[in-house]
């Protein structure tokens, strides 16, 4: 007779998904909080809301790491990834004035290597921390033969929670405010289909490659973690009153700004050269990316962005500068009837 099939020999090993996951459990269960009701390891996640707020609104976000993966799948380092996942999801409820409450995430490979999966799943916590949300939970899928070896898929999910009449909707936006940025660490975790086409494809680079422009090895560069913003944010939202956020992402300045400015603004924005990361000159030299698809791809050096009236511009850069952020003016807010909702120069 055959030898009896099991679902090991098919290739998927739940013992030891749910070992890995044991031998990390003090780490997640780290993140969480007293608004945090269940266990770790149920069918589902119970939260509580938490005090303090009258009328309370959830605010929830979505995303992935995107095909930067890839450069970690060629570095073979998986520690940053899941600080990128948690930062796209944050960022987003943070632009409506929301305290990220609780994240989970998914994870799927063909086969689950265990030095891979305890690298990413150590930066989400990680990533959790900076937020300060709780890691209540997630899905880990063994998929045999649907990813190659060593390759993995990942998205994550956040849930965050706000006071109704503190939104920020970006509404109350008027000529003469102030548009604040923040800082990026490089690319964050967009554009990278056409930085891999440029310095992988054309260019025939590897990731230990150095490059003229570059302090550290390529892989290095391209794999920076995006930046979180929520605590200085929602510290500084506590004594300022933001107008508008917007997370720059996919769509760069232009694409992201636009979001929040009413019909008859512009944002008329001035990308200080001086202050663009080296990475993106360099993609931008090995490329020959014209400046227009360089600011609707990439942030540029920008990673989010505050209005705010221009009477309280001062002290939200430096109450900001404080807090650990390299913030600065990036322009003002203008009539434009019937124009674009960004002009940068």
């Amino acid at each position: 007779m055959d030898k009896p099939a099991t679902y090991k020999d098919a290739g998927v090993d739940i013992a030891k998904a749910d070992n890995l996951i044991d031998s990390l459990k003090s780490r997640i269960e780290g993140t969480f909080n007293r608004h945090v009701l269940s266990p770790l390891g149920a069918f589902a996640a119970l939260t509580e809301v938490p005090e303090g707020y009258s009328r309370p609104v959830l605010v929830s976000s979505t995303d992935g790491v995107g095909t930067k993966l890839r450069v970690a799948f060629l570095t073979g380092k998986h520690d940053t990834v899941g600080i990128d996942l948690v930062a796209m999801s944050v960022n987003d409820v943070l632009t409506m004035g929301a305290r990220p409450l609780i994240f989970l995430d998914y994870f799927a490979a063909g086969t689950i290597d265990e030095a891979i999966y305890k690298d990413v799943i150590s930066g989400i916590v990680t990533g959790c921390e900076h937020a300060g949300c709780a890691l209540v939970g997630g899905e880990t899928a063994e998929m045999p033969s649907f990813y190659p070896d060593r390759e993995y898929e990942l998205a994550g999910f956040v849930v965050g929670v706000v006071e109704k009449e503190r939104i920020v909707t970006g509404a109350s936006i008027k000529a003469g405010d102030s548009v604040i940025g923040l800082a990026s660490s490089g690319f964050h975790s967009n554009g990278y289909s056409l930085v891999r086409h440029v310095v992988f494809e054309r260019c025939k680079l590897g990731v230990g490659d150095r490059v003229e422009g570059l302090d550290v090895p390529l892989g290095e560069a391209l794999l920076r973690p995006t930046r979180i913003y929520v605590k200085p944010v929602l510290s500084i939202m506590e004594e300022f009153t933001i107008k508008g956020m917007a997370h720059i992402t996919g769509g760069g300045l232009p694409g992201n700004i636009k979001r929040i400015i009413p019909d008859g603004l512009r944002a008329s924005i001035h990308v200080d050269e001086a202050r663009v990361p080296d990475v993106f000159n360099v993609i931008a030299r090995l490329g020959n990316i014209p400046r227009d698809d360089m600011l609707k791809t990439f942030n540029m050096g920008t990673g989010f962005v505050l209005i705010v009236d221009t009477g309280d511009e001062t002290a939200v850069i430096n109450g900001l500068t404080a807090l650990g952020e390299d913030a600065y003016l990036l322009g003002r807010i203008e009539d434009a009837p019937g124009g674009e909702k960004v002009y940068i120069y």
